[in-house]
């Protein structure tokens, strides 16, 4: 999933430029410990706080919304799934427990079929019931991609739709209709019962229902793509106002019954999220606790970070753990881009990987230097790749003379793209979220590629808007800064997603260059294989392949920040998706 700290270390994909997990991630806390409550003590009432320096969510539709944050935070207050995570701290924290459903699920025919049967009591915030034909039409909608983008593409890939010519399926959404009869052949309504007929054998795929994608939706209350700004509440809140580049705004949702959900407690009576405040100012709300019933969702500048943690007093208002993401620069590998691998191989190289870690809080707060897209918390689908960082050329302060080596032998092996990142007129172009990190590791970056002879420049995007931007293929520039965490333990959730077009998340666009189709027939056949060794042995080669092009530059293993106010209590780390456990937070009295 893409990461969110907003900054968006987000990536999403938390994620950062934007700096987005896991489902059994051993996230170990190295400072400042923090638990949910004793349930003696939780407080009922009150506003909780959330300050962001992003002007918006990237998404709020339930089909769009992919940020590991985002995600926790919405199935936590406005979204119901056929199955949850389990809201609690540690390991158990990634375990899956029924939610709209009556049991996680019931798998058979090789597990290519799946059925679910709705549990009584769910409404949606009019009162009515939820029904199966809602969820029905909630998992149709991401099949509509011309207007329904960004979201993850685990269902449009895994139900058994015919395809067309062109590999998209036949099936284009609830609005077109087309193909609607190979969809209802897919997922279909007897009653409560809903059933899902898969084209291959998917034994985990009740985790995927754990993404908003495959929550219901009132087919009355869609509005297409307007749909982002006020999605349908059947949790225990519902939107009064969204604004954005001001404030989100949610109260309790009446028509919901704590009777029917055996997931969710809510707390405050109200949620406010605060969008748009200049990073000092979002800041020193936390550092002097100006508002003590207020959530960071950003995490702190690194000066301020560093400062936060090393005073005692703020021990119980933080957390520094490891999250699921891995940090990394995505090469758009599309021509007229940076469609050279001696050229990408020199940015790689030229990257001065030391002082970036530094900027950011160093090894302490930031992470260490990685060799693949699958981060090691996966750990039967890791293993240390060779090349790239292995490489004795490589130093993590850059490596200027072996750039300068790999350009001159791209100068002969593709003239256009050597001009285009050594002429000073042209130059490669870095997609990057606005923020005064950012702002400062684009020096850092321009240096180190001017000692290697690259010219770079920048875009810097609103954060909240980074995402749509840099996932648009017309609007993505050479290299976009991202991130990703496993959505659950299999690297089936990592290689597809960034490296397949269907995927969903694959900012490289390969898909462009020749060495794509037989990448893509290994990864369809890692995602068949029902051997488990034999299948993490194939997401080995799959990562190796990837390093190998090139089709990432400078992967950080990361670490990530957590802070709040005085007066908020509940506070735990969800594992899966590497963030708050939202549904616990509460406002002290």
């Amino acid at each position: 999933m893409s990461g969110s700290r907003m900054a968006k270390r987000h990536l999403s994909r938390r994620l950062i430029a934007t700096t987005a997990a896991t489902a059994l991630i051993a996230a170990g806390v190295l400072a400042g410990t923090a638990s949910s409550a004793n349930a003696a003590s939780v407080r009922t009432g009150g506003t909780l706080y959330f300050i962001t320096h992003a002007e918006q969510f990237d998404h709020v539709d339930p089909a769009r919304v992919y940020t590991g944050r985002d995600i926790a935070f919405f199935n936590s207050y406005l979204f119901r799934n056929l199955v949850s995570y389990k809201p609690v701290k540690g390991a158990a924290g990634a375990s899956l427990v029924p939610d709209l459903a009556t049991n996680t699920g019931v798998p058979s025919n090789a597990a290519k079929t799946w059925k679910f049967t709705l549990r009584k009591g769910a409404t949606w915030e009019d009162g009515s019931a939820v029904t199966c034909q809602d969820v029905k039409y909630g998992v149709s909608r991401p099949f509509a991609t011309d207007v329904i983008t960004d979201g993850p593409q685990y269902l449009v890939g895994a139900l058994d739709i015919p395809l067309a010519a062109d590999g998209s399926s036949t099936y284009k959404g609830p609005y077109k209709k087309t193909g609607q009869d190979g969809f209802n052949k897919a997922v279909s309504c007897k009653g409560s019962t809903i059933t899902f007929k898969l084209n291959r054998s998917f034994a985990d795929f009740n985790y995927a229902l754990t993404y908003p994608a495959g929550a219901p939706v009132k087919a009355s209350k869609d509005s297409g793509d307007k749909y982002d700004l006020r999605p349908y509440s059947n949790g225990p809140y519902k939107i009064k106002s969204y604004k954005v580049g001001d404030q989100m705004h949610l109260v309790r949702n009446k028509k919901w019954a704590k009777k029917s959900d055996t997931v969710r407690t809510p707390y405050p009576d109200d949620i406010v999220v605060r969008f748009g405040l200049a990073e000092e100012v979002r800041d020193q709300i936390i550092l002097n606790d100006q508002i003590p019933n207020t959530i960071n969702l950003d995490g702190l500048q690194p000066a301020n970070n560093r400062a936060y943690f090393a005073k005692a007093e703020y021990a119980d208002q933080r957390m520094n753990v490891y999250d699921p993401y891995v940090r990394y620069y995505a090469m758009n590998v599309s021509a007229g881009k940076l469609d050279c691998l001696d050229v990408r191989k020199a940015v790689f190289f030229a990257v001065n990987t030391q002082a970036l870690i530094d900027l950011s809080g160093g090894s302490v707060f930031y992470g260490d230097p990685g060799d693949s897209p699958i981060k090691p918390v996966l750990g039967l689908d890791y293993a240390p790749t060779t090349g790239n960082i292995h490489d004795p050329a490589w130093d993590i302060n850059g490596a200027p003379a072996k750039s300068k080596s790999l350009l001159a032998a791209a100068k002969t092996s593709c003239p256009t793209t050597y001009d285009k990142a050594t002429n000073p007129a042209k130059g490669l172009t870095m997609d990057l979220a606005q923020s005064a990190t950012n702002q400062k590791a684009s020096v850092l970056i321009k240096q180190a590629m001017e000692n290697a002879g690259i010219v770079m420049k920048f875009n810097f995007i609103p954060s909240g808007q980074y995402y749509s931007t840099v996932l648009d293929d017309t609007k993505q520039n050479d290299l976009s800064t991202v991130g990703w965490g496993a959505d659950w333990a299999n690297a089936s959730t990592v290689i597809p997603p960034l490296f397949i077009k269907e995927g969903g998340f694959d900012l490289t666009q390969n898909w462009k260059v020749p060495e794509y189709a037989a990448f893509k027939t290994k990864s369809d056949s890692a995602l068949n294989e029902t051997n488990r060794a034999k299948q993490a042995k194939m997401w080995q080669e799959l990562a190796q392949y990837a390093m190998d092009q090139y089709w990432i530059a400078r992967p950080v293993f990361s670490k990530q920040q957590f802070s709040w106010g005085s007066k908020v209590g509940g506070v735990f780390y969800w594992e899966p998706q590497g963030t708050f456990g939202f549904g616990g937070l509460y406002v002290k009295r």
